[in-house]
């Protein structure tokens, strides 16, 4: 062996090990006449040393010896060399044959085979050593290696996989149909529960003026337990006849990461269900009405707001719900934020009420198969929602209260019919379809600003604010105050049915309730000031230079005065 290295020139190299293979009885395919190779260069290296250091161990001389890398050999012995300082075609433990060298024989790990007498195959014994890495790489044995790495891995891949994966799904034309028949059915229905909740809240001694709030509260609650229900759609994410209740519970009760996780994907789930949307965008989305709410807003801003007779009068002095007396402009100030804070304060309570509620009731509450939803509830309302409508629209053009019959040319004063309900009900189903395909569209978009709800509300507004002015001013070459009675219905009807459809409050404060304090606080301020702002420029510009009349026509706050 040739060496440069000062000292070393003398000291022999011993020879090799004889190489052992590491499992005799389990020959390779390819190369069953020769012997493995040695796993790695350190673990030779070890073999190297151990073979030093044989009969050669003694008790260190001083404390510093023990600070030695060769821990036990004798101080006296040279050195050992390098493997740094050994050229690659010197160096006995090379992987294999050096071009321009001797042929190296195989050596194996002396360590491993004074102690493991048969040691398990470092690797599959299917891939031959000349296939390389790259098929070492591109076929592994390890069933480990199955699984990716665990920071590699989402998680969503650690919840418990469903075997179920729930019903096979519909064809997309009826599932669009389905939805848009349960939007408009429910829509309806919503519209009808917000004008009689609005009616039987409206009455003398009232503690709180303005009835749309309790519609308000009351679609928030309905939406807080639907979105925290994990029963009543249970068939369509969980095999039918399984007695858990929710995935997660099968890890822990206390994990609040996989509630989320669990919460965030049955929602997905929920919201490709017709049934579903109908019920919580059709339903409580009409329910609730945010254009109302900014209505209310400015009423109470410029003293206008209807609030009902809590007094008794003599009979000459005509009091009206829309009567107010003046008052200092600093209390304006104070009637707005009491309709701001007491309308959020309550929807968002409403909203997790109702969320309370649905975890209350979970262990009673029943699952509706699926079976019966696709086969007879989508079905039915396919074809009830269209003839709902479309009998709306009937009974507004010929209504049955009409004096002497549809043909008369009679007075029509005492037509309440299209006033009160049957236009509301016309409009609503184009209000609540225009949220929805807004919603899905645009949502999507901004991720901590839902903009599609935003921009639906706002836009709600604006046409809120237009049709209150167009009802209480002159329209026409007659100069009628909101067109005449029919007109100023048609308004009325456009206002609850169209506006307050478009527009939502439970919607609204279930997003704010669901995001970050942040992005929570910053949609709720500009949902507020940008109607505030809307409902001043539109309805403040009529209101402070021509001046409102007194409607010709029933808008929803009886006086219920009783002499």
């Amino acid at each position: 062996m040739t060496h440069q290295s000062t000292g070393m020139d003398d000291w022999p190299m011993p020879s090799p090990p004889e190489a052992k293979p590491l499992v005799s009885d389990a020959p390779l395919e390819s190369n069953q006449h020769k012997k493995r190779w040695s796993g790695s260069v350190p673990s030779r290296r070890s073999s190297y040393y151990a073979d030093q250091r044989h009969e050669r161990r003694s008790r260190p001389n001083s404390g510093a010896s023990q600070r030695d890398p060769f821990l036990g050999r004798d101080a006296n012995a040279p050195p050992v060399p390098l493997l740094r300082q050994i050229s690659s075609a010197e160096d006995p433990y090379a992987l294999g044959p050096v071009k321009g060298g001797p042929e190296a024989d195989d050596f194996s790990n002396r360590a491993v085979d004074d102690v493991v007498p048969t040691a398990l195959p470092m690797f599959d014994h299917s891939i031959s050593r000349q296939s390389g890495v790259a098929d070492l790489e591109a076929k592994p044995s390890d069933t480990s290696l199955s699984q990716p790495a665990y920071t590699a891995r989402k998680p969503e891949e650690y919840l418990p996989k469903q075997d179920h994966q729930g019903p096979p799904p519909q064809s997309r034309w009826w599932t669009e149909l389905c939805t848009v028949s349960h939007l408009i059915f429910f829509a309806i229905w919503g519209t009808l529960a917000r004008l009689g909740m609005q009616w039987i809240t409206f009455y003398p001694g009232a503690p709180i003026v303005t009835p749309v709030i309790w519609a308000n509260m009351a679609g928030s609650f309905v939406l807080g337990f639907l979105a925290e229900d994990k029963h009543l759609f249970s068939s369509y994410w969980i095999a039918p006849g399984t007695t858990e209740k929710t995935t997660t519970e099968r890890w822990s009760n206390d994990s609040t990461d996989f509630d989320k996780l669990a919460k965030a994907e049955t929602g997905k789930i929920k919201k490709t269900i017709p049934l579903y949307v109908g019920i919580a965008t059709g339903f409580c989305g009409s329910f609730t009405s945010f254009s109302s709410f900014a209505r209310d807003m400015f009423g109470a801003l410029a003293n206008n707001l209807p609030t009902p007779i809590n007094h008794v009068y003599d009979s000459t002095t005509r009091v009206t719900n829309a009567s107010s007396a003046s008052r200092n402009a600093g209390y304006s100030f104070n009637a707005l934020f009491a309709v701001i804070i007491s309308t959020l304060a309550l929807s968002l309570g409403g909203v997790i009420v109702g969320a309370h509620t649905a975890q209350l009731l979970e262990p009673w509450t029943p699952r509706i198969s699926t079976r019966i939803i696709r086969q007879f509830v989508d079905s039915a309302i396919v074809a009830v929602a269209w003839l709902c409508w479309l009998g709306a629209i009937l009974l507004a053009i010929f209504p049955p209260d009409r004096p002497s019959g549809p043909s008369s040319r009679g007075d029509r004063s005492n037509e309440t019919w299209r006033g009160t309900v049957l236009f509301a009900i016309v409009f609503a189903p184009l209000g609540c379809l225009l949220r929805h395909y807004a919603s899905v569209r645009l949502n999507p978009l901004v991720h901590s600003f839902p903009l599609g709800t935003f921009a639906v509300n706002m836009f709600g507004t604006a046409i809120e604010g237009m049709l209150y002015d167009f009802q209480q001013v002159g329209l026409g070459s007659a100069g009628l105050v909101g067109g005449g009675l029919v007109g100023c219905q048609v308004l009325q009807g456009m206002q609850d049915g169209f506006c307050g459809c478009l527009t939502t409050v439970s919607t609204w404060v279930a997003e704010i309730n669901g995001m970050r304090k942040r992005h929570g606080y910053v949609y709720a301020l500009s949902s507020i000031v940008g109607a505030l702002c809307l409902v001043i420029v539109i309805m403040g510009s009529v209101r402070w230079t021509v001046g409102w009349q007194s409607a010709v026509c029933d808008r929803g706050y009886p006086d219920k005065y009783v002499t």
